[in-house]
């Protein structure tokens, strides 16, 4: 078993909608290369709203010398367009990509030839064999549009048989969910690693609006507790980093193969859960 202080770390960034955001973003990667991150990933909007500008960072994460793995969702999505994608991708130098469904963009129709993540993973295998490492979304919390905990499993396992390598989870804060999650696919044959997600608190209302909208559960007493501080900033960085890291710490000691941070494009609190947790670089 590795040491507890290499447990591999990777981070995750959107495509900035600025040329400030472009610029932001290049300083705030410099800073989380310091952790030595086993992959940067950059995430892709809804319907692939944001293809280009996935690419352009994923290229200058490249270019950086640090692995990056590129969201990739299908929804709306033709074979023959995720056919050229991976083709770019390929040849562009990435080794491995986050597959997804993904969002519809509002007022779009359910078109496309892919209506589930298990489809797309099984034609990148199909495509392109063992060239990309596919990681795939996992919801310790169960998805929010699944229609019970045990077809999400199975939609799960489905992805993982179709051809997946590893898995990267929703956040969560609970860290039992995460151990019964990881029980659950060991119970039905499933042996990929489950990485979990990790999303520093940093603002409340940030947090309980995305919670809101990813199904992710914030346990009362936190909630509570965030609410409790009101618009005191200070005291919520605190308090978030505290739990933060008291969850990481549980994680690691439980046996999570790694981390994978949400920085939402900061480096603040990241850096200093990884301070926290002896994980720099």
């Amino acid at each position: 078993m590795s040491e507890p202080s290499r447990l591999p770390v990777s981070v995750e960034f959107f495509p900035p909608k600025t040329p400030e955001g472009v610029e932001k973003l290049r300083a705030v990667r410099q800073q989380l290369y310091g952790l030595k991150p086993e992959f940067c990933s950059v995430t892709f909007g809804a319907g692939g709203s944001t293809q280009e500008g996935t690419f352009n960072a994923v290229r200058e994460i490249l270019a950086d010398g640090v692995s990056a793995a590129s969201h990739f969702s299908c929804i709306g999505a033709t074979r023959e367009t995720v056919r050229a994608q991976l083709a770019t991708l390929k040849s562009m130098g990435v080794k491995r990509l986050v597959a997804l469904r993904g969002d519809l963009p509002s007022g779009y129709g359910a078109g496309g030839e892919f209506h589930y993540a298990s489809e797309l993973v099984a034609f990148i295998r199909q495509e392109t064999g063992d060239d990309f490492h596919i990681e795939v979304a996992a919801y310790p919390e169960i998805h929010p549009q699944a229609k019970s905990p045990s077809g999400d499993l199975q939609a799960f396992a489905t992805k993982v048989r179709a051809g997946a390598n590893s898995a990267i989870t929703q956040y969560f804060y609970n860290p039992d969910a995460y151990f019964r999650f990881v029980d659950d696919i060991a119970a039905l044959g499933l042996n990929v690693p489950v990485v979990p997600g990790i999303m520093p608190i940093t603002s409340s209302s940030q947090l309980l609006r995305f919670s809101d909208a990813s199904g992710a559960e914030i346990p009362r007493w936190i909630r509570l507790r965030l609410q409790s501080y009101g618009d005191d900033t200070a005291s919520i960085k605190a308090f978030g980093l505290d739990v933060v890291t008291g969850l990481c710490e549980q994680l690691r000691a439980g046996g999570a193969p790694a981390l994978h941070f949400y920085t939402m494009n900061q480096s603040v609190a990241t850096l200093a859960l990884c301070e926290r947790l002896g994980l720099g670089g």
